[in-house]
């Protein structure tokens, strides 16, 4: 077999969803993984489901997340488009002369022909079939046109009136369909341009694509596309139809049960290698039981033969998991240039402090924005919240004193959390208190909040002046 050829061929329909960039991924894995290439083309032939931005956008979503591809669109800083590759152009909406020249080459060889029948006969026809239960499906009425006629046509595919369409998918082993239950598929439409199957089949041929990998829901597809390769006389990729994502409930995965766009999840500050190493366990299982890899593990390990049939359940606390280990090994610095999007306010000592106290709490990146508020504003709290369940007004109000005495005496270079946190514990032990007596209202004192981190890891971000002037206040709402 020839080198080794994979492509994404997406729609810009919109936003890039998770599912279809599992299927990236899993073509580049298998393309950097037998030294092959990885191409991206655009299949925007249905221009009326276009949305503006889109390829810019999905173009930017592969870049940042770290997905490279050897052929196909690139764009520069600026959104200026330009082509890379020897096959091009790899806008499938630039090469329609190219569908209609191999769609008559079809029609010279008796593989498909012309069809005049009107827009209204078709409605009709499905009607009457609707109401004999049958299948949706063109009667052949033009079956023997070769000759090209004036005004209106499309060309269908002549599919052949018996025997069946056999294929061997990667994953799902040898699928067998009879020639009755495939339709003659419209090749081009009335406008010239061409359906998603001719296209897909002349370009994944005149691409060299060796390996067609793709969502299952194109497997009804491919039987189609196996005929026109064999109208061609060109030989077959191997095919491999990739399971279906599903929400927790096995629905089929959709916004309407949360976030399906890869960009949604990048926007929300979660880690690229997070989401590579998430995503690629859907569907997939390693040998092994280890779950972190990094992309240039997982093109080690990939294995096709291992992508599961059945539906792979897409769960975002998993996801989750995944994201706090990666923001774990992550230094402060590199979290805080990382965070600097969500917190434009904080300076970059400020940054790092917070990203200390926040790291280990949080899930993903954009919830340091809504967990640290406090740092920059002091929430209004009732007097109420400064008591400890087990405590009472008098005794918080004392402790309250004899923190502000004690920590008033600590130098500001001292200022650190395992100094702050020794003398909150020796006033625990000197003054005969609880913990909660004292560790309780000094946390709200400079929280302002019920649940927030430890009051030394909080002062240690505020500083002496701020963390003193908080406790003051507190002492004054008690």
């Amino acid at each position: 077999m020839s080198r080794v050829k994979t492509r994404f061929a997406p729609s810009p329909t919109g936003y890039l969803h998770i599912g279809g960039f599992r299927t990236a991924l899993y073509n580049y894995l298998f393309a950097k993984q037998n030294g092959g290439s990885f191409v991206l083309r655009i299949e925007d032939t249905d221009q009326t489901r276009e949305v503006k931005g889109a390829v810019e956008a999905l173009i930017s979503t592969l870049q940042k997340i770290g997905l490279n591809w050897d052929e196909g669109p690139f764009a520069d800083k600026t959104f200026k488009m330009t082509e890379k590759g020897q096959n091009g152009p790899y806008f499938q909406s630039k090469r329609a002369k190219i569908y209609r020249e191999y769609a008559q080459k079809l029609v010279s060889s008796n593989k498909a022909y012309f069809c005049t029948c009107s827009a209204e006969r078709l409605e009709q026809l499905r009607k009457e079939q609707e109401a004999k239960k049958l299948p949706p499906k063109y009667d052949g009425l033009c079956r023997e046109n070769t000759q090209k006629p004036i005004g209106k046509f499309v060309i269908r595919l002549k599919v052949p009136t018996s025997g069946e369409v056999v294929f061997n998918d990667s994953i799902r082993g040898e699928i067998k369909i009879s020639v009755n239950e495939i339709d003659d598929q419209v090749l081009i439409k009335s406008d010239g341009f061409p359906t998603y199957h001719l296209a897909n089949v002349v370009d994944d041929h005149l691409m060299g694509i060796t390996h067609v990998i793709r969502g299952e829901e194109w497997l009804p597809s491919t039987p189609k596309h196996i005929l026109l390769y064999q109208g061609f006389g060109w030989n077959l990729p191997v095919f491999a139809h990739l399971p279906l994502l599903l929400n927790k409930d096995r629905s089929k995965l959709s916004k309407r049960q949360g976030d399906v766009a890869t960009e949604d999840y990048l926007n929300k500050g979660y880690l690229p290698e997070a989401i590579i190493n998430y995503v690629a366990l859907l569907g997939w299982h390693p040998k092994d039981d280890r779950e972190l890899f990094g992309l240039k593990q997982l093109v080690k390990e990939f294995d096709l033969k291992r992508v599961q049939k059945a539906g792979a359940i897409f769960d975002v606390e998993k996801l989750n998991w995944f994201n706090c280990e990666y923001l774990k090994k992550k230094s402060n610095k590199e979290l805080a240039i990382l965070a600097k999007r969500f917190l434009p306010r904080a300076d970059e000592a400020t940054l790092q402090k917070i990203v200390k106290v926040e790291k280990e709490r949080i899930n993903y990146l954009e919830e340091i924005c809504e967990r640290s508020q406090y740092f920059f504003n002091l929430p209004n709290y009732k007097q109420e919240l400064l008591v400890f369940k087990k405590s009472d007004k008098e005794t918080t109000l004392k402790s309250l004193k004899l923190i502000l005495e004690n920590l008033n005496k600590l130098r500001e270079g001292k200022w650190k959390v395992k100094h702050l946190h020794k003398i909150l514990e020796q006033m625990v032990k000197g003054n005969n208190l609880a913990n909660g007596d004292v560790f309780w209202p000094a946390r709200v004192a400079v929280s302002g909040l019920a649940k927030s981190p430890s009051p030394e890891e909080i002062m240690e971000v505020l500083g002496k002046t701020e963390s003193l002037k908080r406790i003051q206040k507190a002492i004054s709402v008690i």
